[in-house]
């Protein structure tokens, strides 16, 4: 049995029967319909389901394990590299997947396990709709990837390793001849800053545009893995759990829709973006753990008070069952989040990345949780307190310093990079840019900070406090002030356990570490440099970049 006998579709209403469901599971109820485009319909070749979207683009569907076996647009096929599908994770295994038609809509479902997955078509459209609905861990399925042929695509791009034929890492980090580093890590884009990741030729262009991340894990400002380009093809990602330099637990339950967008070269259409998709075309589709927008709510603030207006500010939405975001705006920090579960929430304000408030909130089915102006307390910002002097400023990443940018991007060991080493003199106006946001064992540790103190300030005790936004093998800061005067070596603060610094990726959990240093310890000369080294202590960690190291958000000495 066919939706589209022959390649075309006429006005022909009909139900999915047994003949097309067998051996797979049929879609029942709310998907018998009609199709309305000539072209658009779907056929049966015995072992793949062939859906004809009525535009450009035909697409395949393994009936054995839900891969997606062909991506056909004007008449190019750009699914594979490697003898290798587009699928979930690396693919499933034996499966039951199912087809029906609902006038305009035709969805597959494939059921493995606890885990569901599905593919929409809908008539005249170039994309491909997907959901991914993970229930437990007894599936391991955290990433959809479109494998798309070698040679459609040509770039050299931070995340492509084609032109990078030396591991310098890990097998997963490159260089190439001209000492610039590659590697699938190397995004350069947080979560917020990407509404859809591809390529494109100029004439044709395929992305996948991503959805609203509501059950993946990190929040606005994580980084993850989005695409990668090596010799025999690349992959678009759209991820549902990363573990690398993660902070938070795996969240379950249905993601999407994601898209995979076919252009003539353009972007994809903002109505695809995440915030922008509506789907009420798949209200009835019955699509396991769907919500409908009926079935959401939304936040709101008036606005937010006690701001710093030279960053801008995000506010978080979180649970253990879903998270959201949207940015405050910048006159008077008014917010709107939509879309959002039912159910109780964190609500943070991050200046930049860093968190300067939280509260609680309750979102209703249908209903707008209206919050009256946030006032964030003066001392819930470090920024505030009086300092002698400061290296950066707390914004909860380690923007400004040396070689903070490139990181995003690039190894450390990347030939772009400034020298990890080399001291910093207080009020030389280059304090940030010279300092090395990344600090490690092996590596730069024992860096110098000179300044003067007033005899006033001499003659007293000050904290000395150093913020830190992740660490790789517990790596933490231990002090010596002019030789003489040593800190304790403080306890290591809950980060991830992964790499993180060498795979494009500050964002762990921000701490600030302080230490009380005795008027004992300064030089009374006021013409003098006091120093204060700074050195990354740690027992874990091997050697160079992947010795122990943190990330550095600030570093000032309060009056």
């Amino acid at each position: 049995m066919s939706g589209s006998p022959n390649g075309s579709v006429g006005r022909r209403t009909f139900v999915l029967g047994t003949a097309a469901a067998a051996g797979s599971a049929a879609l029942a109820g709310p998907l018998a319909g009609t199709a309305s485009a000539a072209g658009f319909g779907w056929s049966d070749n015995g072992s793949e389901y062939v859906v004809d979207t009525g535009a450009s683009l035909v697409f395949k569907v393994s009936r054995t394990n839900g891969d997606l076996t062909s991506l056909v647009y004007r008449g190019t096929e750009y699914q594979g590299y490697g003898g290798k599908n587009s699928h979930v994770e690396s693919g499933l295994g034996t499966s039951t997947v199912g087809i029906a038609q609902s006038g305009t809509t035709i969805l597959i479902s494939v059921t493995y396990g606890t885990l569901k997955h599905y593919y929409a078509a809908r008539s005249g459209e170039n994309n491909v709709y997907v959901w991914t609905d993970k229930a437990d861990t007894s599936v391991s399925a955290t990433r959809y990837i479109v494998r798309v042929r070698a040679g459609l695509f040509l770039n050299d791009e931070p995340d492509s390793y084609t032109y990078a034929p030396t591991v310098i890492e890990s097998a997963d980090v490159f260089a190439k001849s001209d000492g610039q580093t590659r590697a699938k890590h190397y995004s350069k884009l947080r979560v917020m800053d990407y509404d859809y990741i591809g390529w494109t030729t100029g004439g044709v262009g395929l992305w996948i545009v991503r959805s609203n991340h509501e059950k993946a894990s990190g929040g606005p400002f994580y980084r993850s893995l989005l695409r990668h380009q090596s010799a025999d093809g690349g992959g678009l990602y759209e991820i549902l759990y990363y573990g690398e330099n993660q902070t938070e637990s795996e969240r379950f339950g249905l993601q999407g829709p994601y898209v995979i967008a076919f252009t003539d070269g353009g972007s994809p259409s903002s109505s695809l973006h995440p915030g922008t998709l509506t789907t009420s075309w798949a209200d009835s589709l019955g699509i396991s753990g769907y919500v409908s927008a009926s079935g959401r709510g939304r936040v709101a603030g008036v606005g937010i008070t006690g701001r710093n207006t030279a960053y801008a500010y995000t506010v978080g939405l979180a649970n253990s069952a879903a998270q959201y975001w949207g940015s405050a705006r910048s006159s008077d920090g008014w917010f709107s989040i939509a879309g959002v579960l039912p159910g109780s929430y964190t609500l943070t304000v991050f200046k930049g990345e860093l968190a300067v408030y939280t509260t609680s909130v309750t979102v209703t089915a249908g209903g707008t949780t209206t919050l009256n102006t946030i006032a964030i307390p003066s001392s819930n910002d470090p920024s505030n307190a009086s300092a002698i002097w400061r290296i950066g400023d707390w914004t909860g990443s380690p923007g400004g310093f040396k070689n903070a940018d490139l990181m995003t991007y690039a190894h450390p060991s990347d030939v772009r990079a400034a020298a990890w080493t080399g001291n910093v003199v207080i009020g030389s106006g280059t304090e940030t840019s010279a300092f090395p946001c990344y600090l490690w064992k092996d590596v730069n540790s024992g860096i110098i900070v000179y300044f003067k103190l007033t005899a006033a300030q001499a003659a007293a005790a000050h904290t000395l406090r150093i913020g830190v936004t992740t660490a790789y093998a517990n790596g933490r800061p231990q002090v010596v002030v002019n030789d003489t005067w040593t800190s304790a070596v403080p306890s290591p603060p809950t980060q991830p356990s992964t790499r993180s610094l060498t795979v494009g990726s500050y964002r762990g959990n921000n701490h600030t570490f302080t230490y009380s240093v005795p008027a004992s310890a300064w030089l009374t000369d006021t013409g003098a440099y006091n120093t204060l080294k700074i050195y990354v202590a740690s027992g874990s960690g091997t050697t160079s970049y992947l010795s122990a190291g943190t990330s550095v958000d600030a570093i000032d000495l309060l009056a």
